[in-house]
């Protein structure tokens, strides 16, 4: 009885133990993602209340819309090989993520017309505009409603909806994890630690079996792009938006954008955004296509080779004109 009660005793102190140290290695989690975000943007006011946004690089200026589960520090991740090519980013947070206001209309049309008091407040004419994944929703309506101030315009990985059909499925078991993990900055961090594959299929919507046939600088920023939407409790009102407008069939009259066109994909993206990318092409004529055959959805594997493609392309049709 004394033996067993010692090894009862034993294994309650490790667990509290365990439980200690999963606590304090979750709240120097929390302190480093604050530290990280710390006065990297600046919040300007706009007629939607306040808007962040970071600015990076020296050259040209370019501005990168964030996806899903993103923020101004996503856009820069995501712009960061045209930083390398001497272009400056210009990535604010979209409506409802982080240090942006999450208005009435969090639309991307509203987003799209936000972002022109973003460029009066810094001086910036026209410039190309690039929105990843539901970003694109927003670039692309910027590009419709503002050619003037649009040179060029990117579409990576668009998540729209044009066949009226939800282009992310997911099984009911899908739904609860993601449901569970989407509403809790502890279950986020957890799963994150304890299964990063799965985290990568689920919410990047890549097949982790790229990890290991990709550079070790691909693989960093997968775990990087991951790791960025911690913690998630400063972005639930975007992510719940970028849900609706995804899921709901695209009202943004696509076949009336008018500035130059590129639009990447890949073939495996869990998302399905290949099939939109060629959709997208059909009723863009003139729009430039490229479909990578891996990568997934955070086009792993592709980073260089889609900034070198939209550097050339910007710059090709730059000097056309």
């Amino acid at each position: 009885m004394t033996t067993r009660r010692s090894v009862l005793l034993g294994l309650s102190g490790v667990a509290l133990a365990a439980a200690g140290f999963t606590a304090g290695a979750f709240r120097e989690a929390r302190r480093q993602a604050g530290s990280r975000l710390f006065g990297q943007a600046s919040v300007i006011d706009s007629s939607a209340g306040a808007l962040e946004c970071a600015i990076a690089g020296n050259g040209p200026p370019l501005m990168m819309i964030h996806g899903t589960g993103g923020g101004f520090d996503q856009g820069l991740l995501f712009a960061a090989k045209l930083r390398e090519r001497g272009f400056r980013i210009i990535a604010s947070s979209r409506f409802g993520y982080l240090g942006s206001a999450f208005p009435d209309d969090a639309s991307p049309m509203h987003q799209a017309d936000v972002l022109v008091e973003l460029l009066d407040h810094l001086g910036i004419e026209r410039l190309p505009v690039l929105g990843g994944s539901a970003g694109a929703l927003s670039a692309a309506e910027f590009a419709l409603r503002h050619p003037d101030l649009c040179s060029h315009l990117g579409l990576l990985v668009p998540a729209a909806n044009l066949m009226n059909r939800d282009p992310v499925e997911f099984t009911t078991m899908q739904r609860l994890a993601v449901g569970a993990v989407l509403g809790s900055d502890f279950a986020f961090w957890a799963l994150s630690r304890m299964a990063p594959g799965q985290m990568i299929r689920t919410l990047l919507a890549t097949d982790p079996a790229l990890l290991d046939s990709v550079s070790a600088d691909e693989r960093q920023r997968a775990h990087v792009i991951l790791d960025q939407i911690f913690p998630i409790s400063r972005k639930i009102d975007g992510l719940r938006t970028d849900g609706f407008w995804a899921g709901t069939p695209s009202p943004t009259a696509y076949d009336r954008i008018s500035v130059p066109t590129i639009i990447l994909s890949c073939e495996d993206d869990l998302f399905g955004t290949a099939a939109t990318a060629r959709r997208l092409a059909e009723r863009m004529p003139g729009a430039a296509l490229t479909v990578f055959p891996t990568g997934g959805h955070i086009w792993l594997g592709h980073d260089d080779d889609m900034a070198n493609l939209i550097a050339s392309f910007i710059r090709q049709t730059v000097q056309d004109n």
